[in-house]
Order: C-alpha cells, then structure tokens, then sequence
C-alpha cells in the first residue's frame, strides 16, 4: 500500500509514468506490425472512418495504467483479476464477435464480484442498483468509442478529475488508480487523435468504461464525492448514450446495435471533423470538471440548482443538434436512409472480419455462395489488396479519416 503523500508532484509522476508506459507499448506494437494481426477494425454501418485501423489501443492503455499503479505501490489484486478478464473476453470478442448474451453476463458477473468483494460495502437494494450502473457505463463508454480521440479524451478528464479529488481527501487507493488510468489512457490519445492510427477495440473500452464506474461509486462510496459527482463529470458522455438509448428503445429498434445516430455521429455527418468534435467535447468536459469540483464547496441547494442549470445547458445543445440533423436530412434524404449492406466475410483461420460492400451488390445467390465459405472479403478493389498487404505482413495502408 502506497506509503507516501499525494502531492502535486506524484501525481504528475504517476500520469507520465502511465503515458510514457501506454506510449511506448503502442508504438511497439505499430512498429513491429504487430498490431494489424492482434485486431483490427473494418468500416462496416456504425464507422465513421474509411480504411482498416488497428484496435489495439487498450493493449496499451490498461496493461500501463495497472503497472503505473504498481509502480507507486497499489496493486488491487482483485481489480487487476477483473480488468484481466474483461479484457480478455473483450478482445475475444474483438476478433470473434461473441453473443451479447455472454458480453453482458461477464459484465454482471465482475460487477457484481467488485460489489461483493472490493472497497465498498452497500446495502443489497443499493449494491443491486449500482451494479446496473456499472454495466451501463462498461457498455456506455463503449458505445460512444467511434469517433477520434472521443473516448479517450472522456477518459483522461473524467479519471483525472476522479483522481485530484479523491487525493484531496484522502482516498489514496482510488487517486493512484485513476491518475495512473488517465496518463495511461493520454499515451493512447498520442495515436488515436484525428488522423486516428490505432482504435482502443472492445478490450480497452469495455476495461475503461468499467473502470470508471468503478470510479465513480468507490468516490462515493468513501465519501470523496456526492452522488451526482461523476454524472456531471461525465456529462456530455453520458447524456448522449443514454438520450440516444431511449430514442432507439422508444422507436423499437434494437438498441444493442452499432448505429450511428449519437449526437457526435450526428454532427460528423454533417460535416463537422473528427478533430473539431473532439476539441469541443474536450471543452465540455473540461467545463463540466470544473464545474462539479467547484460545486463540492456549494450548499445542497446550490448543488441542485447548478445540476438543474447544467441539465438546461444540455437539453439546449441537443435541441440544437436536433433541429439542425432535421434540416440537413430534409435537405439531404438519402444521408437518413440506409444503404443495403451485404456481409462479406474475410478469415484467417478463425478470425472474420465483416465490411461494407460497393454499390454495386452481388446477386442474393452469389452472396449466399459466398457467406458459405472463406472468401478474401472485398468487393472494392483497394480493400482487396490492402487485406492482401496486411495478410503478407507488409506494410499497413495509409490512414484517412
């Protein structure tokens, strides 16, 4: 157990310790090549980018964190066996695309184990409650992982800002957790801001997003912060998922698959960049940081009234983004209407990969013929020998967001 004062200076020790460690195993594996054979992610109806891209970036970003909070003397041997099989799954589930059925009870099953077994101890209606919120978020924060530095950059504010806090007051365990997690998470930014060269793939975002909620109730739970504290955090992450979430539910669609209508798809669709959408997240997020550590000080009724004001803000900007998704599909029709997709498979021993399909579709016979067998995946004569590249162990293609 860490034997020493959090200062200023530790802390920042420990977010380079983590970004030089995340930093480093990235570039490793990029350099080596390595990473277009770990995982790797082809456009298919939820992406916003255009050619493969390698999801190793939670092959970095948590391996780093757990061993930057080694390193300054925390090691959660139950945290590190959780995170260790949620990463494992969830990379299996990178290369295999598992039932959601065994994703959500591996989900509900190291919630539910943190809960029992971890630093917190919540009554059972509670324990209950908070275990469905540590599996909304674990799926929130992957939802929201298709945009360029988008998810990484929630993650460096969100566990920053829980790290700072719980220092001030004392929660050393959770301050070295998070700090480590947040430099780990900036040396991931590195490569995933706009033009993206690695993805964090379902290993890393179904670990972070666990971990922060992990984060968010261990605060609470210890008395670092109140309840609300880590929803205005996370605010602009969590309010899309969950608007977006009950919008699908409400229509009837089946809200566990990939789409692209959140409110940062939305907006890169209309042609915002991926850059542009991430900077304003980043403001955001920064706003909200502040504005909920500054609210710690206020009185209960303060705190009521400044969560009621930042609501307002919210409703305001999604109204905006609404009205003017309205207009542009108005203008534009063919942007909300989906275009037929066939799925090719592409496999290499076990590992199949699906992708968008040209226009110009092949029969139904000649896609059944095809989704019979192993085919080489593309229509597209640049996807086909891109993946001839990649299978050869030459060099990737070149990126474009």
């Amino acid at each position: 157990m860490a034997s020493y004062t959090l200062s200023g200076g530790v802390l920042s020790a420990l977010f380079l310790c983590g970004l030089v460690l995340a930093a480093g195993i990235i570039g490793l594996l990029l350099g080596t090549k390595l990473a277009w054979r770990i995982a790797t992610d082809l456009p298919n109806d939820r992406s916003l980018h255009a050619l493969p891209i390698p999801r190793v970036g939670g092959w970095g970003a948590v391996p780093a964190g757990i061993v930057a909070a080694a390193l300054f003397g925390v090691a959660d041997v139950l945290l590190i066996c959780i995170l260790t099989v949620l990463f494992i799954v969830s990379y299996a589930d990178d290369r295999f695309s598992l039932p959601v059925l065994v994703r959500m009870t591996i989900h509900a099953s190291a919630a539910a184990l943190w809960l029992s077994q971890g630093p917190v101890n919540l009554p059972p209606g509670i324990a209950i409650l908070a275990g469905c919120g540590i599996i909304w978020i674990t799926n929130l924060f992957n939802f929201m992982d298709g945009s360029d530095g988008l998810a990484g950059g929630m993650a460096v504010f969100a566990f920053g800002t829980f790290g700072a806090v719980a220092a001030a007051h004392g929660a050393t365990p959770l301050a070295v957790w998070a700090i480590a997690f947040a430099g780990a998470v900036a040396g991931f930014l590195f490569f995933n801001f706009n033009p993206a060269l690695v993805f964090l793939g379902d290993a890393g975002s179904i670990s972070l997003g666990f971990l922060a909620g992990v984060f968010g109730l261990w605060g609470w739970a210890v008395g670092a912060w109140p309840f609300w504290f880590p929803f205005l955090v996370s605010a602009p992450f969590f309010l899309d998922a969950t608007v977006t979430l009950f919008r699908r539910v409400f229509r009837g669609e089946p809200f566990w698959k990939a789409h692209r209508e959140h409110y940062y798809q939305r907006v890169i669709r209309m042609g915002w960049t991926h850059s542009r959408t991430a900077l304003c997240e980043y403001l955001l997020m920064a706003a909200c940081s502040g504005l909920a550590i500054v609210m710690l000080s206020w009185p209960e009724q303060a705190q009521s009234a400044g969560l009621a004001c930042a609501a307002l803000v919210f409703l305001a900007v999604d109204y905006v983004v609404d009205s003017r998704w309205a207009r542009f599909v108005e203008a534009q029709p063919h942007v909300a209407i989906a275009q037929p997709r066939v799925a090719l498979p592409w496999r290499r021993g076990r590992h199949r990969h699906v992708v968008m399909p040209a226009p110009l579709h092949p029969s139904a016979a000649d896609q059944a013929r095809l989704l019979r067998r192993p085919a080489v995946v593309s229509e597209m004569p640049e996807f086909r020998a891109e993946h001839r590249q990649m299978r050869q162990g030459g060099e990737p293609p070149g990126q474009d967001s």
